[in-house]
């Protein structure tokens, strides 16, 4: 039985999206959560009007993982995929799976995150329009003005997301981005 969900769920077609990657950050804060026990690692990547749907299939997910190998799989692909699933409704971008560890990501998303770690926004500047970049630099600071948050404060972290998710479209050259995932997580721009 479980062979046959892990096969079906290899047939979902694939996107390349940052957030829908095995590798990106919703993934890894979803499978922080999912390892520690902790929902909150995971809500803030969604607005309020999803947490009881991921509420629910989180709880579920914990139980049928104590099941075995195969169950801990399935259960953990069925969380990540709604969470990122509702993530995505929240941004007014469709889904259709998460992909692969690895997947390739564009250099400007790659570069956005180095400079969110690092602090150093200058790697980007050659990969965004000069007219662009004041607008960035503000949107970067807005990002890393709330970057540190305590993991059980779910509406600093969804602040925190809004304005990380403002500077990374912005940064991929999505203006109207900002208001949409502001209005979704219940902020204003």
């Amino acid at each position: 039985m479980f062979q046959l969900i892990k096969r079906l769920f290899a047939l979902i077609p694939q996107v390349e999206a940052h957030c829908d990657t095995a590798d990106g950050p919703a993934v890894t804060d979803g499978r922080r959560a999912l390892e520690s026990g902790n929902l909150n690692h995971a809500l803030k990547w969604i607005p309020a009007d999803g947490e009881t749907e991921l509420r629910h299939v989180f709880e579920q997910a914990v139980v049928v993982r104590s099941l075995g190998a195969e169950a801990k799989e399935v259960a953990d692909r069925l969380f990540l995929e709604t969470l990122v699933r509702i993530h995505r409704m929240a941004e007014g971008v469709g889904f259709t799976g998460i992909q692969g560890h690895g997947a390739a990501v564009e250099p400007v998303v790659t570069a956005a995150d180095r400079a969110l770690e690092t602090g150093d926004l200058e790697p980007l500047r050659p990969l965004v329009p000069a007219d662009r970049f004041d607008e960035l630099a503000h949107r970067f600071e807005h990002a890393r003005e709330k970057k540190n948050f305590a993991v059980d404060d779910v509406m600093a972290g969804r602040d925190y997301i809004a304005a990380y998710v403002s500077y990374f479209k912005y940064a991929e050259g999505e203006d109207h981005h900002h208001a949409q995932h502001a209005h979704a997580h219940g902020h204003h721009a």
